[in-house]
């Protein structure tokens, strides 16, 4: 607990929640609404794809996405610890807060092995996606719904 403590008497967590600058609290809010919204977005454009939907479009063509996932969830990362940092010893006793980040790293897990079954599979636009692969899609959707849902209680529930 007396490390948590530390955390949020660190000079960046005391400017993030006492600064009245708007770059402060409300920029890292924003980026990090912004980076998940972009993740969970283009995770289940690629889960859908996955799934069934648009088969039409190429796996081949959705990789760049891949990568512009992984670049928002930096942004979401890097954001979360300013904002955890606020609120560390807080968020550390919510079991809310507790089931986001584990609901966060099993979509994060699911999504990635999603990927590598089907989008990163050379033979994925030529023959059927294993059925693993649709599983995988299905609980990553329902890992990231778990997610958001849990980090929207935060605010409500502690």
């Amino acid at each position: 607990m007396e490390f948590l403590l530390w955390i949020e008497n660190t000079g960046i967590a005391q400017w993030v929640t006492g600064s009245n600058s708007i770059l402060a609290y409300p920029t890292i809010l924003f980026v990090h609404t912004l980076g998940l919204s972009a993740v969970i977005g283009l995770s289940v454009f690629i889960n859908l794809r996955v799934l069934g939907f648009a088969r039409g479009l190429p796996f081949t063509v959705l990789r760049p996405f891949i990568t512009l996932t992984w670049i928002a969830f930096g942004l979401a990362a890097v954001s979360g610890t300013l904002l955890l940092m606020s609120t560390a010893s807080a968020k550390a006793q919510s079991p809310i807060f507790i089931a986001k980040l584990v609901f966060v790293g099993l979509a994060v897990v699911t999504q990635h092995l999603t990927t590598k079954r089907s989008i990163r599979n050379p033979q994925a636009d030529v023959s059927p996606l294993p059925r693993e692969a649709h599983v995988l899609a299905l609980c990553s959707l329902v890992l990231w719904v778990a997610a958001t849902t849990a980090g929207r209680l935060i605010a409500y529930v502690g």
